[in-house]
């Protein structure tokens, strides 16, 4: 598979939109199996799957040297236990076989342990097929004006006071349809400034969240769209790009997905129609 995709996508400049082909980072989940047990499922551009599935093996303290692995390879026909789909592409599976002696015995936990200790949106989901979960698509009417969005980088970049003091930090900001910022997190993890985003709206008994903007500082990827989907938020706003799947979900969800969302400019990757000329 190819790390990169085209897409032909809507970029506004100042107040003309035009057409045109852009190129996306292609983001897909890759399963990692030993001896044909399901480990985890992380996200990633594909390219060096085996280097990533022994990195990952070797960094969780699953194995000690690479000379416990005896072969990596990509599930074939016989030993996938899928059907083919966009999801469960042969080449989205990879499997480990230990050195004798070596392969997990899932009884120990470390099943559980996984999916329980996960540090990243979809780390932890068991299979590929539990990966996209199944979301209504969205019927909101919602729109702005692109002057709207013009705005809210800046306001995001201002509130995000301890990226102020370490630059390392991302942030998610949720905005009304005005472009006031209503809530503003940050974290390491975008997914997880989102989640806090989410979750003190769900606190306050604001969700769904029909009527909203959410902007992230970072890229767009899969698990944000479909956190956004669950909370029912339109639109959704990013610093950078947007990955294909995360643009596949966005239409498949009905919702409106924006890109490169500086100064004067931005990609909308789907549903333009919710936004307006001023």
């Amino acid at each position: 598979m190819e790390p990169t995709s085209t897409k032909l996508i809507t970029r506004w400049t100042d107040t003309e939109p035009i057409q045109i082909e852009d190129e996306l980072v292609v983001e897909e989940p890759l399963e990692i199996r030993v001896g044909q047990q399901s480990l985890i499922v992380v996200m990633r551009t594909p390219g060096h799957d085996f280097e990533l599935a022994a990195g990952f093996l070797y960094t969780e303290s699953l194995i000690t040297s690479g000379d416990d692995i005896e072969i990596i390879a990509y599930c074939d026909e016989e030993d996938s236990g899928t059907q083919s789909s966009g999801l469960s592409s042969l080449q989205n599976i990879v499997n480990v076989r230990l050195t004798e002696g070596l392969d997990l015995d899932a009884e120990s936990g470390w099943q559980r342990n996984f999916h329980a200790n996960a540090s990243c949106g979809l780390c932890g989901k068991m299979t590929i097929e539990s990966v996209r979960q199944q979301v209504q698509p969205l019927n909101s009417g919602f729109h702005a004006n692109q002057g709207v969005f013009y705005k809210l980088n800046d306001q995001l970049r201002k509130a995000q006071s301890v990226f102020e003091k370490t630059g390392g930090l991302h942030a998610a900001g949720l905005f009304d349809e005005k472009g006031e910022l209503l809530i503003i997190r940050e974290d390491i993890g975008r997914h997880n400034a989102v989640d806090k985003v989410i979750g003190h709206a769900l606190l306050a008994d604001l969700v769904p969240l029909e009527q909203h903007i959410l902007m992230v500082s970072g890229r767009a990827s899969f698990e944000i769209v479909q956190k956004a989907l669950f909370a029912r938020i339109p639109i959704i706003a990013a610093v950078s790009a947007a990955s294909t799947l995360a643009v596949d979900l966005a239409e498949e969800g009905n919702l409106t997905l924006i890109g490169f969302m500086r100064g004067q400019s931005m990609a909308v990757y789907s549903c333009p129609e919710r936004v307006h000329r001023e």
